[in-house]
C-alpha cells in the first residue's frame, strides 16, 4: 500500500491513470472487479500475483517493465519459486529492474536468470553519523525487558522502533508493554494486510509512541521524524544493524540509536565496530535514570472513519466536518489524515479525541 499511494501521488498529474494493489490478507472479489478494466500499474506481493496469473484473472500480454522491489527480503520470506513462476508468465520483451538492500550471492543468480547484461548502480547509504548517537548497553538476557523500559524513561523519546529478531518476541515485547502502561503497537509478518496498515496509520499518526518489528517487517518503513532506534535483540548482520539505525537522524535531525546486548554477543559488538570503522560506545545501565511513572503518553488518538476512497471521500471532506461551525475544534488540532479504498483515519490531538468522536458519530461525510 505504501508503494501505491506514492505511485499515485507521483501519477496525479497524468489522467485516468489506474493503479492497483494485489496484496494477501484481502479479499479476493473486489481484486477481481478491479482487474476486469485492465490497470496501467499493479503493484503486489507473489503471492497474491501468482493467483490471479493462476486464476487468468490478471493478464500480462502489454506488460511492459517488471520491477522486483527489496527482493533480497522476498527471498528471505521465502517467495524466490513464486517469483520465477511469474516471470516464467511475462513477455519476453520487457524492461526488468531489481531494488535491494543488500546484495548476497541469491540475489545475483536471479538477476542474472532474468535480467540481459544490465546496468548495475550502487547506492551508498548517506547516514551522517554525526548526527545518529548511538549507545551499546551490555545487559544480561532476563534483564532485557527492564533495561529496555529504563531506556524509554531515561531518554523520553516521542517515537521508537524497537528491532526484535523474531515475530513471536514482538508481539510479547508489545503486549509486556501494554501492561505496563505503555503504548506500544507490534509489526510482524503474522499480521494481515488490514491489521498491518492499522499499525502503521496509527505509529506514523502519533497515536502510538513505541512500534516493536522484525526487520522483515519493517522493510521499507519510512516514518517522519522517528527520535530513536532501539535494538532490543542485536542482529547478526552488521550491515542490517547499519539499515536499522539509519531510520532516525534524517532530513539533517539528530537521530538516537540504543543497542542491547548480553555478554556472549560481545563478538556481534565487534563486528559492527569493524563495519562502522569506529569504536562502539558503551555505557553502563547503571547510569539510566528511570523515571518511574513516567508513561510516553502518544499526544495524538487515530480515529477511524467507515468510508475510503471508493465512497468517494477526501481528506478535505474529513478536515471539513471537524472544522464545521459549531464543533469548536480548529485545524491545528487534526493531525495525518490516510485515506484507503474503504476506511479512512484521522488523527486528533489527545485532549479532543471523544469530541471529535461525537462530532463524526453524529454527523456526516459526503451525506453518510
Amino acid at each position: 500500500d505504501q508503494v501505491s499511494k506514492e505511485i499515485r501521488r507521483l501519477a496525479r498529474a497524468i489522467p485516468n491513470t489506474k493503479i492497483i494493489t494485489l496484496c494477501g490478507g484481502k479479499p479476493l472479489g473486489p481484486q477481481f472487479a478491479s482487474l476486469e478494466h485492465a490497470p496501467h500499474i499493479v503493484v503486489g506481493t507473489p503471492g497474491r500475483v501468482l493467483k490471479h496469473l493462476q486464476k487468468g484473472s490478471l493478464k500480462l500480454d502489454g506488460l511492459k517493465a517488471l520491477v522486483l522491489d527489496e527482493a533480497d527480503r522476498m527471498l528471505d520470506m521465502g517467495f524466490h519459486e513464486d517469483i520465477m513462476l511469474i516471470i516464467d508468465m511475462m513477455p519476453q520483451q520487457r524492461q526488468t529492474l531489481l531494488f535491494s538492500a543488500t546484495y548476497p550471492d541469491e540475489i545475483k543468480d536471479i538477476s542474472d536468470a532474468i535480467q540481459n547484461d544490465p546496468v548495475d548502480i550502487r547506492v551508498e547509504a548517506a547516514h551522517d553519523d554525526k548526527k545518529i548517537k548511538q549507545v551499546f548497553y551490555e545487559v544480561q538476557k532476563g534483564e532485557k525487558t527492564k533495561t529496555l523500559i529504563s531506556l524509554l524513561q531515561h531518554y523520553q523519546p516521542e517515537s521508537s522502533v524497537v528491532f526484535c529478531n523474531r515475530k513471536q518476541q514482538c508481539q510479547e515485547l508489545a503486549d509486556e508493554l501494554w501492561q505496563q502502561g505503555y503504548h506500544a503497537l507490534a509489526l510482524h509478518g503474522d499480521l494481515d494486510q488490514k491489521e498491518r496498515d492499522r499499525v502503521l496509520v496509527q505509529f506514523s499518526g502519533k497515536s502510538s509512541s513505541i512500534l516493536i518489528a522484525t526487520d522483515v517487517a519493517a522493510r521499507g518503513l519510512d516514518i517522519k521524524d522517528l527520535q530513536a532506534v532501539i535494538n532490543y535483540d542485536l542482529t547478526p548482520d552488521p550491515e542490517i544493524h547499519v539499515h536499522r539505525i539509519g531510520r532516525t537522524g534524517r532530513a539533517g535531525k539528530e537521530g538516537l540509536a540504543l543497542t542491547l546486548f548480553t555478554p556472549n554477543e560481545k563478538f556481534r559488538v565487534e563486528a559492527i565496530e569493524d563495519y562502522q570503522k569506529a569504536p562502539a560506545r558503551i555505557d553502563n545501565i547503571s547510569m539510566l535514570k528511570a523515571r518511574a511513572h513516567f508513561k510516553l503518553i502518544p499526544p495524538m488518538v487515530t480515529l477511524c472513519i467507515g468510508g475510503g476512497r471508493k465512497d468517494k471521500v477526501r481528506a478535505g471532506d474529513i478536515l471539513g466536518a471537524l472544522t464545521a461551525d459549531g464543533t469548536n475544534i480548529q485545524g491545528k488540532q487534526i493531525g495525518k489524515i490516510d485515506i484507503s479504498d474503504h476506511l479512512a483515519y484521522v488523527a486528533v490531538e489527545r485532549p479532543i479525541a471523544k469530541q471529535a468522536l461525537k462530532v463524526l458519530s453524529e454527523g456526516k461525510i459526503k451525506g453518510r
